[in-house]
């Protein structure tokens, strides 16, 4: 993690393994308490040779439910895709961020700037 005066930073990372989406799917991130996160790179990295689909969900602890963000989208094999392009992705203290696949082996990265929120 790295400091400022207005946010932390912090990259985290999870190897997908799981198969179905919701509570079962592995968690790539978890928002902190007292915090908002602003998610400012989100990777998808396909390590095999074939086509594959990944879905990755938000979780939305406010109302706790899933929602996809994107749901079982192909990606080439020993290709990475950037999820977000030029656009960024807000989280609140208990969001989530959980991924699933059809098969493959699949990575997901992602980078994000926290910022303390007291009222969270």
């Amino acid at each position: 993690m790295v400091t400022d005066v207005n946010y932390i930073t912090t990259t985290e990372s999870v190897s997908v393994a799981a198969t179905s989406g919701g509570a079962s799917g592995n968690v790539l991130y978890t928002c902190p308490t007292s915090f908002d996160a602003t998610i400012d790179m989100l990777m998808v990295t396909n390590g095999g040779s074939s086509s594959q689909k990944i879905t990755i969900e938000f979780y939305h602890a406010d109302n706790t439910t899933y929602h996809n963000f994107i749901e079982t989208k192909t990606v080439a094999g020993h290709t990475t895709l950037n999820v977000l392009d030029a656009a960024r992705m807000y989280l609140h203290a208990g969001d989530k961020l959980v991924c699933s696949k059809d098969g493959g082996t699949f990575d997901v990265i992602m980078s994000a700037r926290l910022y303390f929120n007291p009222n969270r």
